[in-house]
């Protein structure tokens, strides 16, 4: 699967999983995933032996496009982590990259050389806490920009602000915070991606879902965020169907740019 292959997955589904929950399996999650709609998740490298559940993922399903994510793009911020930890370090870009990943994001933006290395072959998603840096990331290949802690930042308020300022073009990923109650203030504001995790999930749900080891449920509770989505992006955009439309004619109703050449 090639970058924009990816990219239209990412907006076909309007919603990427965070995956950090090391009681669930990971090829069962992205199962649920499938059966709800969704068809990609981000596996975070906070989970143990990522590089280990990356590569099941994309061996055992390997249409499914799978992203890395809290990724620390700095080498020497990752040698002081990975010297504290070592009996499970952080991995780097490059590895994850061996290890199949589809696209690249982290809570922080990504280092010049990243973008030189894989700009343009994989969708990268920095994350980013002003309209500098929004635009600063986008202008060294960005494809989306993640708004990351997006609770903390302001939530739906803040999008709303820095949007103007960034005139409108550079798709945004609010994560952070993010549930069932906000994401229509979300996608009334520009919003074409969400990113969430677990806690989207009423906790006794998401408890008796662990405990039990209940996908179905799993795959019920994510259907229900996919359908709100996608009911609200066709409220916002009644001239375009994001489950079939092309990049191109993404771009032009919605007028975001998604950084490919």
């Amino acid at each position: 699967m090639n970058i924009k292959d990816t990219i239209m997955i990412l907006l076909k589904d309007g919603f990427i999983l965070v995956f950090n929950q090391n009681k669930l399996d990971i090829v069962r999650t992205a199962e649920a995933l499938i059966k709800a709609g969704i068809n990609n998740m981000e596996v975070t490298c906070r989970i143990n032996k990522p590089l280990e559940k990356l590569a099941r993922l994309r061996k055992e399903l390997p249409d499914f496009a799978a992203g890395t994510a809290s990724l620390i793009d700095w080498p020497e911020m990752l040698d002081v982590y990975n010297k504290a930890n070592p009996q499970d370090p952080l991995p780097s870009v490059q590895e994850v990259v061996e290890a199949g990943a589809s696209y690249l994001v982290s809570a922080v933006n990504f280092s010049g050389a990243s973008y030189k290395k894989y700009a343009g072959q994989l969708p990268i998603i920095p994350g980013c806490g002003s309209a500098t840096e929004v635009v600063s990331q986008f202008s060294k290949g960005a494809n989306l920009c993640k708004i990351f802690p997006a609770k903390q930042l302001g939530g739906p308020a803040f999008v709303k602000a820095i949007d103007p300022a960034i005139h409108k073009t550079i798709s945004l990923v609010p994560t952070g915070g993010t549930n069932p109650g906000n994401i229509p203030e979300y996608i009334d504001a520009g919003i074409l991606v969400l990113g969430g995790s677990f806690s989207m999930i009423e906790k006794a749900t998401m408890n008796k879902i662990i405990d039990e080891q209940d996908y179905n449920l799993l795959a019920k509770e994510l259907a229900i965020i996919k359908q709100l989505i996608d009911r609200l992006r066709a409220e916002k955009y009644p001239d375009i169907d994001f489950s079939k439309a092309s990049l191109e004619q993404i771009s032009q109703v919605t007028g975001r740019n998604f950084n490919i050449a």
